[in-house]
């Protein structure tokens, strides 16, 4: 229950981003003469530019002016991970909602599968292929001078609106690969978080270093197997003393779905603690980044309205 109203909370608002961020893409196109401002929220969606932009801050200290908001949003993710595991999966991304849901209704309708063993890892490793490309190119191969070019470009200025209108314009191809997309959650619980999602891979990796885990008491277990039927990415927990896989999403549904008392517990660093704490955890890092940042003014885009709609209207055509 706690994971579904936190979902569902983050859903309602990231509705109302979206919305309002609709609004304003009509205002810089010219279709509307009322002035939304841009949600800062929306350039949480924008990962490649923002890993683009922490390398720089790494590197000079400069901090992301275009999507200052992404910037913040993305280390705190990243932090999270550190000390959480994957909670944004778990319990903040919308994506992962609607993938979790879909899963649910392929269960209903009797489509769910499980995949073999083997199966399974090469399907998981798909996911790292993107990553391992982007990771290389924009930490190896760009300089930092080609990565301040490609920030202060009018096609980064505009990705977030890009990345809308790869939906309200979409191609055949979109259609088919959102499809397969669909398809694939109908019959595998989770399968873009499982297989597709690199941003869930980079996190996973991070969440590596998490000092909070599921730890597993052997002598309680009886190995029934409703940790893994329950557990979102079908992680075996069953033959695991401490849950420590890429995979964990940290959402507790493996201790929620035992049976035996004390069998299955959040812990860190060898201590038990609240199953709650993933999820409070998470909440906290990410609220007090936005406090933080917008009392730095590391939120809000410093580029002009006016200069952005003229973007618009090169990039997209008014």
């Amino acid at each position: 229950m706690l994971r579904r109203g936190i979902q569902g909370a983050f859903a309602i608002f990231l509705t109302w981003v979206g919305w309002n961020f609709y609004l304003y893409v009509q205002w810089t196109m010219g279709k509307s003469q009322a002035f939304t401002p841009k949600p800062p929220s929306v350039e949480g969606f924008l990962p490649i530019s923002e890993l683009m932009a922490a390398r720089r801050l790494f590197e000079t200290g400069m901090w992301d002016a275009v999507h200052p908001a992404g910037l913040t949003l993305f280390l705190a993710i990243a932090l999270m991970a550190l000390l959480f595991r994957k909670g944004f999966c778990g319990y903040i991304c919308p994506v992962g909602l609607a993938s979790n849901l879909l899963g649910r209704v392929g269960e209903r309708l009797g489509l769910n599968r499980n995949p073999s063993r083997k199966l399974e890892l090469a399907l998981q490793a798909i996911k790292y292929i993107p990553l391992a490309l982007l990771c290389y190119f924009s930490l190896l191969v760009m300089s930092v001078d080609e990565i301040d070019s490609f920030m202060g470009a009018p096609f980064n200025m505009v990705a977030d609106s890009s990345m809308l209108f790869f939906f309200l314009r979409a191609s055949t191809t979109t259609f088919i690969v959102v499809g397969v997309i669909v398809v694939a959650s109908l019959v595998v619980r989770n399968a873009w978080c499982r297989y597709l999602c690199p941003y869930g891979a980079f996190l996973g990796i991070l969440a590596l270093a998490s000092p909070v885990a599921v730890r597993r008491n052997a002598d309680a277990c009886t190995s029934c197997r409703r940790c893994q039927r329950a557990c979102p990415s079908a992680i075996a927990v069953h033959q695991k003393a401490r849950i420590n896989s890429p995979e964990c999403l940290g959402c507790t549904a493996c201790i929620e779905a035992c049976p035996q008392k004390g069998c299955l517990h959040l812990s860190a660093m060898n201590r038990r603690i609240p199953f709650w704490t993933v999820a409070a955890g998470c909440l906290v890092v990410l609220f007090a980044a936005y406090l933080w940042a917008v009392s730095t003014g590391h939120w809000t885009s410093e580029i002009p309205p006016a200069m952005l709609r003229r973007f618009h209207m090169i990039q997209f055509g008014g």
